[in-house]
């Protein structure tokens, strides 16, 4: 039995744990990361990229067909088609290619890569099964950053024609009928895509609400598109099971009342759980908070010398909150000094158009106590939407009213993720409206409907 002495033990090679891993080796850190699958873990394999990757696709080859039937800007195109099995190839080329960087990535830090199913023996040690055979791996320091798997309902087991996101990321075929229980952000994104692809799409929601964790003002021009392509929304409605032919899903609609939906695959897509099994968690004392493994502001569980990022530790289930995590984690292993001091985490909801949020919202920045003030400026009076044909949709700031800081954006429009970057910096560094409106803005673009939205909240709106 081979034994490997190490100062640190990153366990998963997700988004959290490959860079916590490539981190700590850049600062000389003796790492050894163990991963049961694929270099990447979830997020690029079967999460973030490859969803990504058929969502452009889709929108893609919606646009051409819109072109088919009628075009407002000239462009008229005949005979669209798409062979989605030549869609996945490209899509499996993409992650292939990020999978070999990661690995050259922590090669290149002196990370030790070990293969296998980790299994904790005590504090300090765990057991790998390789295809070699079991090796022991002793640390100073372990991180836990084993992510999170779907979560199956009762009387709709994964299976057959019930499917997770996994499955639905590998589908050769866009289902003639697609139903999909659950309408957070991961169902209707696949939701969109497959409209867009040809799949006759029914969502199933239990809450009254698609998209139950955003505001309804932020999701209204989502259900305006959903109902555009042709998607069966059902809000208030819960799975029951499988038909007795097995061939519908039984729901029970808000007004009580069962009712069959025909479908040629279910996708279940009502959350994720921590995944912990056959890891030998249950032998160590971690306290939990629920499912999930307590942390401190230093990702630090309640055994000295054991930390825990990324998904395991709970909401929000974030690649981005995982890597700045594994970041922060490395440099303590290290010796240096830091803590989990984040103003905002922002979230994106990839659906069409999408939304994106960091900070508070009115309706959280009033139950804190705020006095706030709000700006919100239409994407419909902004130049660069009207030229790429995408209108709807708006930009929103939350900002202090006795001092204007801003602790708050969100937008929901076409193309409005990449906006994130400059709410998240605005918030983390202390910016106030008067920054925003002092701040030139390239026109024309998206972008700048910030500055717009700031003027609003200042009183003195230069576009609207």
């Amino acid at each position: 039995m081979k034994e490997i002495l190490c100062k640190l033990l990153v366990i998963g090679a997700g988004p959290g744990g490959y860079v916590c891993a490539i981190r700590a080796g850049q600062l000389g850190v003796d790492t050894v990361l163990v991963e049961a699958g694929k270099l990447g873990g979830t997020c690029l394999n079967v999460g973030c990229i490859p969803s990504k990757a058929l969502i452009h696709a889709a929108d893609e080859f919606s646009a051409i067909r819109g072109m088919q039937a009628r075009s407002t800007i000239g462009i008229r195109v005949e005979n669209c088609a798409i062979d989605l099995a030549a869609t996945i190839a490209w899509k499996n080329g993409i992650v292939g290619r990020l999978n070999s960087g990661v690995a050259a990535l922590l090669q290149k830090a002196s990370v030790k890569i070990v293969h296998g199913q980790a299994a904790f023996r005590d504090g300090k040690t765990v057991a790998v099964e390789t295809e070699t055979g079991v090796q022991i791996i002793r640390a100073e320091a372990i991180v836990i950053a084993t992510g999170s798997e779907p979560v199956a309902l009762p009387g709709l087991p994964f299976g057959g024609r019930v499917i997770t996101s996994t499955e639905a990321l590998s589908l050769t075929e866009p289902p003639e009928r697609l139903v999909i229980v659950g309408g957070g952000y991961i169902g209707l994104e696949l939701g969109t895509a497959f409209a867009k692809l040809g799949s006759k799409v029914t969502v199933v929601e239990a809450t009254p609400q698609i998209l139950p964790l955003y505001d309804s003002e932020l999701v209204r021009p989502v259900s305006r598109r959903l109902e555009q392509l042709g998607v069966r929304v059902m809000t208030g409605a819960k799975a029951k099971g499988l038909s007795s032919a097995g061939d519908a899903l039984r729901i029970e609609t808000s007004a009580g009342r069962e009712e069959e939906l025909p479908s040629d695959r279910i996708l279940v897509t009502v959350g994720r759980r921590p995944r912990t099994d056959s890891s030998g968690l249950e032998e160590l004392d971690l306290d939990r908070t629920g499912p999930y493994l307590r942390i401190d502001d230093q990702c630090r569980t309640s055994m000295r010398g054991i930390y825990a990022i990324g998904d395991i530790t709970g909401e929000p289930m974030l690649a981005h909150r995982a890597m700045a995590q594994g970041e922060m984690v490395a440099e303590i292993v290290a010796g240096n000094k830091r803590a989990w001091d984040k103003r905002c985490i922002p979230a994106i909801c990839f659906t069409d158009p999408e939304i994106v949020t960091a900070g508070l919202s009115p309706a959280e920045a009033r139950a804190q106590g705020y006095e706030i003030r709000v700006g919100q400026f239409p994407f419909s009076a902004n130049g660069r939407a009207m030229t790429m044909q995408a209108e709807d949709g708006f930009m929103r700031i939350v900002a202090r009213a006795d001092n204007n800081l801003v602790i708050g954006a969100q937008a929901v429009g076409n193309g409005v993720s990449e906006l994130s970057t400059a709410f998240a910096l605005a918030i983390e560094m202390g910016a106030r409206l008067e920054d925003l409106v002092g701040t030139i803005h390239a026109h024309p673009t998206r972008g700048e409907a910030f500055q717009e939205a700031a003027f609003k909240a200042l009183g003195h709106a230069l576009h609207i």
